[in-house]
């Protein structure tokens, strides 16, 4: 018995390795553009390695749990084609007894993933993402990339087409200028010589195309050379913390904070001006959207809330960052219960079909995860709770399947 638990999980962990590196090779591709296009744009090598560094355990998350169903799914359609399954059946061992090491396994992933997803891809995030503030502001503006769009500055998007090998000028420059609420400008120039001074941006350009001049001058405006600053517009290097960079103690810390903030500023609802609470939320909201709307750096509006409301909607948003990391986990095993009958179920002309079923589970599975996380701030609908939907779809799936495989 112990040779055949031996045999099974040497299959099952060979194939697990091998799908994980043909896994991570794939979900790393755009990672390597990435750091190929940082270090022909003259990035310091040091800050490329720790953008390297930090970014490739974060794909853990998707190539454990993804490599644990391809390779349930293959060696258990295998034994089942070469009808080894049938032969331990016939012999009265019991097939859980064989699932029992990949499942340990599996088990084992699961940890593993949970301190993934809560230590370490965290923290990979925050340095990542200070790594690109630092290059967007404090390498200047060498860094930034032709033939994109660029909103890395406040209120202001900047476009070119492609860089002067001769003198490093931009050419067909286009910038869209919102910083002013009552007039948004498009400046045009064949050419622009950039420099950075101090958090200003400053633009000697040809060919100058202005349209609208300002908001008392609608007409369009055209000069052959002009010099353009935009003020105060570039970052100052400083990441602020968001709900994915908070590591296992400081997330459920902030949980807490937020839970608080929510009784607090519902105690405040109720009291003020003798209203009901849900009183003082609606007259809020109104009065706020009477006003001229606030935008942010990309010029996009921004939704003005009641006190109460954006207490709450920041409390559903870090609860369904934090279930959701308990959500990746459980995919290993997951994918595990539901691909070792799937598997065994496949015979020699139907072994594809298993594999589009698995397919199909983990693609559901994550598409209902991210739909979740795309409404975490819709507290009405509690996110938090419905992201475990496909933990229990799996459990029950495999619950029906594997009774029917002993």
């Amino acid at each position: 018995m112990k040779n055949l638990e031996r045999y099974v999980f040497g299959a099952f962990l060979s194939s697990f390795l091998l799908a994980f590196l043909v896994l991570s090779f794939v979900l790393t591709i755009g990672l390597l553009v990435q750091i190929v296009s940082y270090i022909l744009q003259g990035v310091p090598m040091d800050l490329v390695g720790r953008f390297a560094l930090v970014s490739f355990p974060e794909t853990m998350q998707w190539t454990v749990p993804l490599a644990l169903l391809v390779s349930s799914i293959l060696v258990f359609s295998r034994l089942s084609a070469d009808s080894e399954i049938a032969a331990m059946r016939a012999c009265g061992v019991n097939l859980l007894t064989v699932m029992r090491w990949p499942l340990a396994f599996a088990l084992l992933c699961t940890f593993a993933c949970l301190f993934v997803n809560n230590e370490i891809v965290p923290r990979g995030h925050e340095v990542r993402r200070n790594l690109k503030t630092r290059l967007a502001g404090g390498a200047g503006l060498e860094l930034l990339e032709p033939g994109r769009t660029i909103n890395d500055f406040p209120k202001v998007q900047l476009y070119f087409r492609a860089r002067d090998k001769e003198s490093n000028g931009l050419l067909d420059l286009e910038i869209v200028d919102r910083r002013d609420p009552k007039c948004t400008r498009t400046y045009k120039a064949e050419k622009a010589f950039v420099r950075q001074e101090g958090r200003d941006i400053v633009l000697d350009v040809r060919n100058l195309s202005v349209d609208p001049v300002d908001a008392a001058h609608p007409q369009a405006l055209q000069a052959e050379t002009f010099r353009w600053r935009v003020d105060d517009v570039l970052k100052d290097g400083e990441y602020k913390r968001k709900e994915k960079d908070f590591r296992f103690f400081e997330i459920l810390r902030e949980i807490d904070a937020r839970k608080q903030a929510v009784k607090e500023t519902s105690a405040a609802a109720k009291e003020a001006k003798g209203l009901s609470a849900a009183a003082a939320e609606t007259n809020a909201v109104l009065t706020a959207a009477s006003n001229e709307p606030e935008r942010d750096h990309k010029g996009r509006k921004k939704m003005k809330y009641s006190p109460r409301v954006a207490a709450r909607r920041a409390l559903s948003d870090i609860r369904t960052e934090f279930m959701k990391r308990w959500v990746f986990a459980f995919a290993s095993i997951c994918f595990v219960l539901v691909g070792v009958p799937l598997g065994i179920r496949a015979q020699r002309k139907e072994s594809s079909v298993g594999m589009g079923i698995a397919l199909l589970t983990a693609l559901a599975y994550y598409l209902v995860v991210i739909l979740m996380t795309s409404l975490s701030k819709n507290y009405h609908v509690h996110p938090e709770i419905l992201i475990w939907l496909p933990v229990g779809f799996c459990v029950l799936l495999a619950g029906w399947l594997i009774p029917k495989n002993l």
